[in-house]
């Protein structure tokens, strides 16, 4: 049975339906609508974790600092979301108050892989309830766990997460995969990892690359403190 034949018999009018070959449409449709999203990437490096992102400034009297495109959740993670950013800012707000309920609790830093889980366990619940749609949004998560390991996790809207050492999320998706996988090394610096990513970003936009369209944020791993990219490191990565 085709797709347009499953919309007309209505098996897209909610995400707890299944379809007759076992498809959860209005999570497919959540899905495309993160690579809607402007785009996203986050690389491991030789001792901190990169997130580059694109915030796709359309309208030329938009203040380009009022963009929020990536979000610091505890000292030690740092997230970006692509696809309906309104979805990815209220699960990171989530993250920031369970890793702030941790530190409380523990009176230590939250593990990234346990906050990853219980966001995509939110994620993931409202594929199975009905009376609320799927989460339009993927998430990078990127920062420096207790035990000093790098780590790079990616949400998809269905629930389920992976770890990377490089990836991309959003618009440009497949191009930048593609651009990762040939010129990604292990044990990159953060000069090169930076490089990589804004050249990755520069050949997907073409011509309406800008730098002041470039964000993004690193963890390193001696301090576990998050910082932004500065203009300087942006606009010497670029070549400009």
């Amino acid at each position: 049975m085709q797709p347009a034949q499953h919309q007309m018999m209505g098996y897209d009018r909610t995400s707890t339906m299944f379809s007759p070959d076992g498809r959860l449409l209005q999570v497919e449709y959540a899905k495309k609508t993160v690579r809607q999203g402007t785009s996203a990437l986050g690389l491991v490096c030789k001792d901190c974790v990169l997130l580059v992102v694109d915030k796709r400034i359309l309208d030329p009297l938009l203040v380009p600092e009022s963009i929020e495109k990536v979000f610091k959740v505890d000292d030690h993670i740092g997230a970006t979301a692509s696809g309906i950013v309104s979805d990815g800012r209220i699960l990171i707000e989530r993250a920031q108050v369970l890793a702030q309920q941790h530190k409380v609790t523990f009176d230590s830093s939250i593990d990234i892989s346990s906050l990853v889980k219980e966001i995509c366990n939110v994620k993931q619940s409202f594929t199975q309830y009905g009376g609320a749609r799927p989460f339009g949004v993927s998430i990078l998560f990127a920062g420096i766990d207790e035990d000093n390991k790098i780590k790079l996790f990616a949400t998809e809207p269905t629930g389920i997460f992976f770890e990377f050492r490089a990836t991309a999320i959003g618009e440009f998706e497949v191009e930048l995969k593609d651009i990762l996988s040939k010129e990604y090394k292990d044990e990159m610096s953060f000069d090169d990892g930076l490089k990589l990513g804004i050249r990755a970003l520069k050949k997907v936009l073409g011509k309406d690359f800008d730098i002041s369209r470039v964000d993004g944020v690193y963890i390193n791993q001696k301090d576990k403190m998050f910082r932004k990219l500065n203009k300087e490191e942006i606009r010497k990565a670029s070549g400009k």
